[in-house]
């Protein structure tokens, strides 16, 4: 495949035959290494073919091959005469991170590590199971469906101050229960406040090395800090309405005249029947994760008070941030020519370029959002909006920030994590659960899994290394390095 290296760390596919843009990977040497890169670049360019798509299809350095996009996959579409694509979210709508702080050091939590994990792992279900944190009948899940994190709070399950810092408020406008269909909303109503499986994680983390000092000082995180990963989304709910909103959009491609390279890639035009319930459905899928991660995250701050002997409130545990990474979002953005500009209003100060309404799709992508946007927290404004990479358990996790840059080269995104090497076959042929748990208690690290089989899917060998991943997009200059986290203690789905 003809990709050209045009900068550090960023390569182009020149648009050829049915690509309507070119393609951007952000990269290392090593990505082309890699098995199944090849398959990976491919869907870039089969991306790059939809109608509507502006400026270029983009892959982050956590890129692999995923259902339809890549993994690591970004994709602005028009407004007027863009498409909207499931394969463009994933099957785990939503499915995101948030960082919650606490005002303990590892000093004072260590002693304690062992049963902090344990009554965690007691309070939060994991695994496949239906069991979640929070009993909800059918109406009720109807709210929270068209609420998110705002059906909690009127619970008082979750604070204004948890709202505000979750991405879009921890509700996604546009939600109509009603564009859910009955097997989603039988899948998802005991779900609630539930871990998952596969790659979901809690993780009980330590704040190793700060690399901002003034940023993380208005994100109020210091050097010895414990703190709580949460890595979860849309659980069965999120999976069914990608299932059924597919199979709809496939049978009618072809009414549309759109000749797809790749039938994952179904898709219908943004003003379309299929597109808005699709979009209505889909938001209602967010709401849930939203509201998913936030009953975890008040099920933790309960272990931690029975623990500890203190409210959560005294122990500081204040929640940082919740990203999504699987979604696809209305945004306004800075367009040129050249750019797919259409219309769209002026952008003061740049000649030549205007604001524009278009549709991204962020799959195993990062909102990053750059200092001074009226969508980052106001207590956040002047340094950028916080981005959290998760790690592999075995490895650090990482806090960014939201640059310009970002906004002006990649929708306002960044990578999602460290992004899969080995298929879930093969890293179980490499080591057992049990071999994988004894090596990360090796290395100081407790595990607690609601199955020690399945921790062979998920080893650190796995994965990529996050550390490199991070690098390419701090050098890039599309999130800064803020803070690297290391892993204490672990609960797996």
């Amino acid at each position: 495949m003809d990709c050209q290296q045009i900068a550090p760390y960023t390569y182009r596919i020149a648009a050829e035959g049915e690509m309507r843009v070119p393609g951007i990977v952000y990269a290392t040497d090593e990505l082309f290494k890699q098995a199944g890169v090849e398959e990976a670049l491919q869907q870039v360019k089969n991306v790059a073919t939809l109608p509507g798509i502006l400026k270029a299809s983009i892959a982050m350095p956590d890129i692999h091959w995923g259902y339809g996009f890549p993994i690591g996959g970004v994709a602005a579409m028009s407004e007027s005469d863009g498409v909207v694509s499931p394969g463009g979210v994933g099957f785990d709508i939503n499915c995101g991170v948030r960082l919650l702080k606490t005002g303990l050091s590892v000093e004072e939590v260590q002693p304690r590590l062992p049963d902090l994990m344990h009554e965690i792992m007691r309070r939060v279900p994991q695994g496949t199971g239906e069991r979640g944190a929070l009993k909800l009948s059918e109406r009720e899940l109807r709210g929270l469906l068209e609420q998110g994190a705002r059906f909690l709070a009127e619970r008082g399950l979750a604070t204004a101050e948890d709202l505000g810092h979750t991405e879009e408020n921890g509700c996604l406008e546009g939600a109509h229960a009603e564009a859910a269909s009955p097997k989603a909303i039988a899948r998802g109503h005991t779900q609630v406040g539930s871990l998952g499986s596969g790659n979901h994680f809690l993780e009980v983390q330590v704040v190793d090395e700060i690399f901002a000092e003034e940023v993380a000082a208005v994100f109020g995180v210091w050097p010895g800090q414990v703190v709580v990963m949460i890595h979860t989304g849309s659980r069965g709910f999120g999976h069914q309405t990608c299932s059924d909103h597919l199979a709809r959009m496939a049978a009618s491609a072809a009414r549309y005249g759109y000749r797809l390279p790749d039938r994952q890639l179904a898709c219908a035009p943004l003003r379309s029947p299929e597109a808005q319930d699709y979009l209505a459905a889909m938001a209602c899928a967010c709401n849930f994760a939203f509201a998913n991660r936030q009953m975890i995250m008040e099920e933790v701050r309960g272990a931690f008070e029975f623990i500890f002997r203190r409210s959560w409130v005294k122990l500081g545990m204040e929640l940082l941030y919740d990203v999504a990474h699987n979604i696809v979002k209305r945004e306004e953005h800075e367009l040129g020519t050249g750019d797919g500009l259409a219309g769209g209003r002026d952008y003061p100060g740049a000649p030549g370029r205007k604001r524009q309404v278009v549709w991204v799709h962020r799959k195993g992508a990062t909102r990053a959002f750059g200092p001074g946007h009226p969508d980052v927290p106001a207590d956040y404004r002047a340094v950028g909006q916080p981005v959290i990479i998760p790690g592999d358990m075995g490895r650090e996790s990482w806090l960014l920030v939201g640059t310009e840059k970002a906004m002006q080269e990649t929708w306002g995104s960044t990578c999602h994590g460290a992004g899969r090497l080995l298929s879930r076959g093969a890293a179980k042929r490499i080591q057992s659960g049990a071999e994988v748990r004894r090596r990360l208690e090796e290395q100081g690290v407790i595990v607690k899994a609601g199955s020690v089989a399945s921790l062979a899917e998920e080893a650190p060998y796995a994965y990529k290394d996050v550390g490199r991943v991070v690098e390419v997009v701090h050098e890039l200059g599309i999130s800064r390095k803020v803070a690297r986290l290391r892993p204490l203690g672990v609960l797996k789905g």
